[in-house]
């Protein structure tokens, strides 16, 4: 059993590797004393290692701060991150580059992220999402809860691609879906878009898995959404994906007329 503890502490890796001298001198002179002793004392070195590299995740971890904000043209993304950063009503337009800005959380831990804007026209959005999503500890996919019905296809195919590259990533963001402008009458539920996302998605992952293959055997199947011969879901992915309602329209300048608590307040949780 003792022997059996060492091999694993050896195979471990290079940071175990590094270690591994002292180890077998320690194992030495303890083998000779108390066998016993000897597990007691890999176990306790197991464990110390165990911290350090829990630390040294964490530490790649708190280095990704950015929470990228991505969408289709008009969605609402831009107004979104005028009002977290100011709280104020602003006119915007549509934008053909990134906008980012430091975004202090409201948290007694005192954290802060970086808001990342990204232009959502057709041409632009998945080149800027290739060249931000590494750094990404948070997507934030606005959804126009007003003009959900007729941009459901574009919404889910875009979407679809976010997903595919947010679970492709080493460390997986954190993902919600912010079903904005909430205040016009007309906006459909965040539960009825999660409903309708569903069900396109599930037509996609059909019309995608049937397209023809390539001549090229090397190439590589395409990555599967949700759990095969099943209903697409968003419960089956290996990222939890959030859904909420929010607002970011008001008076102009009105610091209080926006609705976007719930936002804050996930920014919060992820931070």
């Amino acid at each position: 059993m003792a022997s059996a503890d060492s091999r694993r502490m050896g195979n471990g890796g290079g940071m175990g590797g590094a270690f591994q001298p002292y180890l077998d001198s320690l194992r030495h002179e303890l083998q000779q004393r108390d066998p016993t002793l000897l597990s007691v004392v890999v176990a306790l070195v197991a464990v110390l290692l165990t911290l350090v590299f829990w630390k040294f995740i964490r530490s790649r971890r708190s280095s990704q701060r950015a929470v990228l904000l991505v969408g289709l043209c008009d969605s609402g993304k831009t107004l979104l991150f005028v009002r977290l950063l100011t709280g104020l009503y602003r006119d915007t337009q549509t934008s053909i580059t990134d906008s980012s800005a430091v975004y202090r959380v409201n948290n007694n831990r005192g954290a802060s992220l970086t808001l990342i804007d990204l232009p959502g026209h057709e041409s632009l959005r998945l080149q800027f999402l290739e060249r931000f999503k590494a750094s990404a500890r948070a997507i934030v996919f606005v959804v126009d809860s007003a003009s959900f019905q007729r941009e459901v296809k574009d919404v889910a195919e875009f979407l679809y691609q976010v997903l595919l590259d947010s679970i492709g990533l080493k460390n997986t963001p954190s993902f919600l879906i912010a079903c904005t402008k909430q205040d016009i009458t007309m906006a459909k539920s965040a539960k009825l878009i999660q409903q309708q996302l569903e069900k396109e998605i599930n037509t996609l992952r059909v019309t995608r898995s049937a397209a023809p293959s390539t001549l090229d055997s090397s190439s590589s199947a395409p990555v599967l959404l949700g759990k095969k011969g099943k209903e697409f879901e968003f419960s089956q992915l290996p990222l939890k994906v959030e859904f909420l309602e929010c607002s970011a329209k008001g008076g102009r300048g009105d610091a209080g007329s926006a609705d976007i608590q719930d936002l804050e307040k996930w920014l919060a949780k992820i931070a």
